[in-house]
């Protein structure tokens, strides 16, 4: 690769993380913590912009391709495929509580909400439900966002369908992902520090799949005993949802505070007792992480849990519905060079179902009542193929501007769009060629992928992708081969 086209691909993705490369969530919400009584809640419009790297291409209703797409609270049923089953909070963001498990059946991640919460003599006694978005058809419920996004990942021609996360490609989270409170919001009160973002893969296609329908109809594809397999082209994933913590060591002095006030130590099981508890609990200082033990199942009076169980806290361990789970963090997203880790995983040549969930924690420990104040949140993040970044490798940018250049090439096929041959028969593709505006003809930056068997019978295709010197990428041509 020419050196030149090295420095400005370098260019490119520096334009994407640092401009355009991130989902924008803008959320006016008065909520209500997870300890005490139910506020009234409400939720303001607010958009998602979201925006790829190189050799990945987004889709809301899995027909529509670009590097950048956009839903909001108006728009997130019409930019999306018909039938989606997305929420945009309703009411407002209440605090739930999850592992990241799936749901297999239901292709949905499992969600537990307060049922009860009365005190105990060193907490409060916690009591839960499953949010029912599971049972008989019922929709994803109000108090969280969620929505379907698919990425289609350019990587090679082979579409390899067994599951396999040792065979897929590691993704990144761009370092300028962020949660902080909106402007409007009130500073100061850590609201932001109980957001929760989780990505739950649901299932994947080949990346050669133009059936929008197909698509957006991924599910886990269970088998009869709730597996994930692959059935009619599609495999099923939901694995367990990589969930991002925003704001690990931060804690306002707020929230230190309502801890340091509420928790006693707990010595034995019944919550009621106060002779369960003496002594101190384990001490949460600003600038440090703590776990979050976040509900597992439901959980009723009889299990005698306390929403400060874990050994981090009132140093209790004998809460078996709880655990402390392991969240992609700000402090790893932070990490630089080889050091930086893999946000999630993503198989070459194929079409990822990916359902987002955005969320508060009702068992972070920041999570206390007066929180609610803060009313404004503004979520930000970005996914990126790239490992490093340009402070990595002292970058100094390309030698030439090319920043004005914001028009992507157009690729024309030559010959038909859609060609049929015999089963045996060799087939020579036609080509393509490309055309930018600043730099004209660039058809020898054309790459193409091929699927094209012509010794079995079956509809193929020839997949073309090309970026200008700009890093602009052109919509994605393809022809459709029918062998038959």
């Amino acid at each position: 690769m020419p050196r030149r086209y090295q420095k400005l691909k370098r260019k490119r993705i520096k334009n994407l993380i640092m401009i355009c490369s991130l989902i924008a969530v803008v959320v006016s919400v008065s909520t209500f913590a997870w300890f005490i009584g139910m506020r009234t809640v409400n939720v303001s419009s607010f958009d998602v912009e979201i925006a790829s790297t190189d050799s990945l291409l987004l889709s809301l209703d899995g027909s529509s391709w670009d590097t950048t797409v956009s839903i909001s609270s108006d728009t997130y049923n019409t930019a999306s495929y018909t039938g989606n089953t997305n929420n945009w909070a309703g009411a407002g963001l209440f605090p739930v509580s999850s592992v990241g498990a799936m749901d297999t059946l239901v292709s949905r991640m499992k969600l537990f909400e307060k049922a009860s919460l009365t005190t105990t003599p060193g907490g409060y006694r916690l009591m839960a439900s499953r949010v029912n978005n599971y049972d008989g058809g019922d929709p994803e419920q109000d108090g969280y966002v969620v929505f379907d996004l698919f990425v289609r990942n350019f990587s090679g021609t082979q579409y390899l369908e067994n599951l396999n996360e040792l065979d897929e490609e590691a993704i990144y989270l761009t370092t300028d992902s962020s949660v902080t409170v909106a402007a409007g919001g009130v500073a100061n009160t850590g609201i932001e520090n109980s957001v929760r973002v989780a990505f739950a893969q649901i299932g994947r296609v080949s990346g050669f799949t133009t059936d929008a329908s197909k698509i957006t109809g991924i599910t886990c594809e269970a088998d009869g005993e709730g597996n994930p397999s692959v059935i009619s082209g599609v495999t099923g994933i939901c694995r367990t949802a990589q969930i991002w913590e925003p704001n690990d060591v931060d804690h306002v002095s707020n929230a230190i505070s309502w801890y340091n006030t509420s928790c006693i130590a707990r010595v034995a099981a019944d919550v009621t007792d106060p002779d369960s508890y003496t002594g101190a609990c384990g001490t949460v200082v600003n600038g440090t992480a703590y776990p979050t033990y976040a509900v597992t199942s439901d959980i009723a009076s009889t299990n005698n849990v306390d929403i400060y169980d874990g050994a981090a806290y009132n140093t209790y361990t004998g809460s078996a519905l709880l655990y402390s789970y392991p969240y992609f963090t700000d402090t790893m997203k932070d990490l630089t060079g080889t050091n930086r880790p893999t946000f999630i995983t993503l198989a070459p040549n194929s079409i990822t179902k990916v359902r987002i969930y955005i969320y508060i924690e009702g068992q972070d420990v920041d999570n206390y009542d007066y929180a609610s104040i803060g009313k404004e949140i503004s979520v930000k993040f970005g996914l990126t193929k790239e490992r490093f970044e340009e402070t990595d490798i002292n970058y100094d940018g390309p030698s030439t501007d090319l920043s004005a250049d914001v028009n992507a090439p157009v690729i024309t096929l030559l010959g038909n769009a859609t060609e049929t041959v015999a089963v045996g028969a060799n087939y020579v593709d036609a080509g393509a060629t490309a055309l930018d505006t600043e730099d004209g003809d660039i058809t020898t930056k054309i790459e193409t992928d091929s699927n094209v068997d012509t010794s079995q019978a079956g509809t193929y295709y020839v997949r073309y992708t090309v970026s200008d010197w700009a890093g602009n990428y052109a919509v994605v041509v393809y022809r459709t081969v029918t062998v038959e």
